[in-house]
């Protein structure tokens, strides 16, 4: 059902609106000023607003010219008609303009084509938004649930769950069953790039900015324009650029890099960590201040091992796109579903799919689930290698023991063991300078690891 917002301080006109609205299939909010309109904008992004020129807080039409939704219709309603008005309202894109005291005939007709064209450009169903999402689960079906909820909303979700659970497929999915799926999605791992660029990659960079600044340069808020914006690892964002971060949640407008003037940044922001968020704002990784505006819809996604049978019909998914591509047949045996079944997936999702594509290129017809090193050993939580730690032991400690060892097991390959520990690779990085040992391991120039 499409949704309609009315904003008009007369509580007599927003009555008459709500009924004709509600006869014709609309969901209705209505705010009697531009702060609680604010607030129901906040709860649902409508497809519809009906907005005075006129209201006690400020101009109706600045209003609308700061909110810059997307795929949203504007009606503006006025008692003092003029033509200059008119040519105003068009010119802020409003699709019609209706004048006070309201014709129930003229109202009526804009609700019902304004309906019309919301249906012939309605949103992709679930079954589309949900397509790359494979598992039955209890777990997976109360994940989409919420998906389906927050999806049509402006409020921005945080994503939380274990490296390798598919929290970047969880953020696409919230974009396309969104009005705005036929914008933009935009994914940026801020682990991945160099905090000395990501200020640049986010915001932009004017020409002569800095040194190499050669262009002028659009970051990911202004090439997500209209859509979503995914930030994957926000807790290796630095401090300075989170503050940056939180200003642009808060006022809806950012700068380039090298310029003071504002620009508009009509995105939906989605981000995601692999780290217990409320234990990164205690280490300081984290400001409280932009965890709480990011956590306005927290979704935590389920690990692997509590997904029950999802295990093997995601391998299943996995080996028959496999199959597809390369016109094979092949299958699993018995004890290679058992094996799986057994296995505790600390890698999740991303760790599954690993195995199953090197277990094929190593099959003939039946994977049989015992080759050598790609075995799985039980509920074992990595590669069969253990560390001893007393107790007492300092945490800081421990992380390094585990860190280099786990380095160790992966033949010095750091991506590996970045991804086996469940952090991004800068981290590892760091925490290896901080040990002394970020040479001590480097990956071969050549061969596959």
């Amino acid at each position: 059902m499409p949704h309609l917002l009315i904003v008009d301080d007369e509580p007599a006109i927003c009555e008459l609106i709500s009924e004709v609205a509600a006869e014709d299939g609309y969901t209705v909010a209505h705010a009697g000023d531009i702060r609680h309109a604010r607030i129901q904008i906040e709860r649902q992004k409508p497809d519809v607003v009906l907005l005075d020129m006129q209201l006690p807080d400020g101009d109706g039409m600045e209003f609308w010219k700061g909110l810059a939704l997307a795929d949203t219709q504007v009606v503006f309603v006025t008692g003092y008609s003029s033509v200059d008005s008119a040519i105003a309202a068009l010119r802020c894109g409003a699709v019609d303009y209706l004048l006070k005291p309201l014709s129930l005939r003229r109202l009526r007709g804009v609700l019902g084509e304004l309906k019309l064209m919301l249906q012939q450009h309605p949103l992709p169903g679930a079954s589309d938004c949900f397509a790359k999402m494979v598992g039955q689960s209890r777990a997976m079906q109360l994940l989409c649930a919420h998906i389906e909820k927050v999806a049509p909303t402006q409020a921005t979700v945080l994503l939380v769950g274990e490296s390798g659970t598919g929290k970047e497929l969880a953020a696409e999915a919230i974009h396309l069953a969104s009005p705005r799926h036929q914008k933009p999605f935009l994914p940026v791992n801020c682990g991945a790039i160099s905090p000395n660029l990501i200020e640049s990659e986010l915001f932009g960079h004017e020409k002569g900015s800095f040194t190499g600044a050669d262009r002028q340069h659009k970051g990911f808020f202004e090439r997500a324009r209209g859509g979503t914006l995914f930030l994957d690892e926000i807790t290796e964002m630095s401090m300075d650029l989170q503050v940056r971060l939180l200003r642009v949640l808060e006022t809806g407008r950012f700068m380039r890099v090298g310029t003071h003037e504002e620009i508009v940044a009509d995105v939906r922001v989605i981000a995601a960590t692999n780290r217990n968020p409320e234990q990164a704002v205690a280490d300081g990784t984290l400001r409280e201040d932009l965890y709480h505006r990011l956590s306005v819809f927290p979704l935590e996604l389920p690990p692997l091992r509590e997904r029950e049978d999802d295990v093997i019909l995601l391998a299943n998914n996995f080996l028959q796109k496999l199959n597809e591509e390369n016109r094979t047949a092949k299958t699993f045996a018995p004890e290679a579903v058992q094996a799986m079944k057994d296995y505790s997936w600390p890698g999740n999702i991303r760790e599954l799919r690993n195995y199953v594509y090197r277990s094929y290129i190593l099959a003939d017809d039946v994977i049989k689930g015992d080759f050598n090193s790609f075995e799985l050993h039980g509920h074992s939580a990595g590669w069969g290698f253990e560390i001893l730690v007393p107790v007492g032991v300092p945490l800081a400690d421990a992380n390094r023991q585990l860190i280099l060892a786990t380095l160790k097991q992966c033949g010095g390959v750091k991506k590996a063991a970045a991804e086996m520990l469940g952090i991004s690779l800068k981290t590892l990085y760091n925490r290896l300078e901080e040990y002394g040992a970020s040479g001590d391991m480097d990956e071969p120039s050549s061969g596959l690891r």
